[in-house]
């Protein structure tokens, strides 16, 4: 079986620029978590886009390996 691409770089930077818009959780295949992130943010008037920057921060500071295992293969859909 083919390793999939790692993805940890994007959804970090993605994460901590338009992490509001749920970008980040559409990029790992989460669509239902993308689709929530997007649904707080309106409900909070945006408050809530500190979340996605705090999981930016931790997708950029995990190994390659430990993101690749947490979140693309383990699918782990909050932090």
């Amino acid at each position: 079986m083919e390793k999939q691409e790692n993805k940890k770089v994007l959804a970090g930077i993605l994460a901590l620029l338009l992490g509001y818009l749920g970008v980040h959780k559409f990029i790992l295949g989460y669509t239902k978590e993308g689709l929530v992130q997007i649904a707080i943010t309106v409900v909070t008037c945006g408050l809530a886009g500190v979340i996605p920057f705090v999981e930016g921060i931790i997708y950029l500071t995990k190994s390659d390996e430990d993101f690749y295992n947490t979140y693309q293969v383990g699918k782990k859909g909050w932090f």
